[in-house]
């Protein structure tokens, strides 16, 4: 039988990670390679450490690839989650001493599953997809500002921007494609992913980038990770709607994108699509 591991509750900001440990006070150490290389004696007493923390994107990300070079497990959780805990707890007080207490009682409680191996090409991969996303982003907010302005000076500025927006995301989606060719591992992915009718190379590379789980859970695990699934709303005698919530944000608006695609292209999904809006379900 296995033992169960030693879980610990990082906060993790800018500038240090707070620990909590059981039977032992929160400490801090910089976060830095020199404090993570400081921190590993502290873990070394422990059973199997299992290290939790907020997904704080760039800042826990060091601590993700130190971790996985020592093989301790790491898992970054949905910070809401954390603060419901709290609240729910009677936590309204909030200092990092304290955060990490919580994280750390949340471990106890959820057991989460240990993140993937930590993956400096996956790393590397979803940084340019997010860079992508972003200068899509700024691109339709420039599309709509050129319908307003008469200054022509203005005019001519946006127009440029606009220029060098589509220029920058055509070099970004040439570094996502040279990525993905160059790693086996993403390269499979994304030729399994784009046999799907309605999946593109750009909606491959963001399931790619932002859904590594791919591939190890099931159906209604992913579609809960993509913020897909339905919840139902009753209570009672009263039965609500059944609603989307939570997940991943990007995920959910590439699927979507894509299928609007897949309605007109893949038969099975359109003929899906098709039950569902004649049992009156909302487009």
């Amino acid at each position: 039988m296995i033992s169960s591991p030693d879980y610990v509750g990082v906060d993790v900001s800018k500038k240090y990670l707070d620990l909590a440990m059981a039977g032992h006070k929160v400490f801090r150490v910089a976060n830095t390679s020199a404090g993570m290389s400081g921190l590993l004696p502290r873990l070394a007493s422990l059973n199997r450490p299992h290290l939790v923390c907020e997904a704080t994107g760039s800042y826990s990300r060091l601590l993700a690839r130190e971790m996985a070079g020592q093989g301790i497990a790491v898992s970054q959780i949905n910070p809401r989650r954390v603060r419901e805990l709290a609240r729910a707890d009677g936590r309204l007080a909030k200092t990092d001493a304290i955060d990490a207490g919580v994280i750390l009682r949340f471990a106890h409680l959820m057991a989460p599953e240990p993140d993937p191996q930590y993956d400096p090409n996956a790393v590397e991969m979803a940084d340019l997809v997010r860079r992508r996303r972003q200068m899509v982003d700024m691109l339709a907010q420039e599309k709509q500002r050129r319908e307003h302005p008469e200054a022509l000076q203005v005019q001519a500025s946006i127009d440029a921007h606009i220029g060098f927006l589509g220029q920058q995301i055509a070099e970004i989606d040439q570094a996502i494609a040279r990525h993905i060719e160059a790693d086996t591992t993403l390269s499979r992915r994304a030729e399994l992913l784009t046999t799907i009718p309605g999946i593109g190379k750009t909606t491959a590379a963001v399931l790619i980038a932002e859904m590594p789980e791919l591939g190890s859970i099931g159906n209604k695990q992913a579609a809960a990770l993509a913020g897909v699934a339905p919840f139902n709303r009753d209570s009672g005698a009263m039965r609500g709607q059944a609603h989307i919530a939570g997940g991943r944000l990007s995920v959910r608006c590439a699927l979507y994108m894509a299928s609007l695609s897949a309605i007109r292209a893949n038969p099975p999904i359109r003929d899906f699509y098709q039950r569902l809006r004649d049992q009156g379900k909302p487009g």
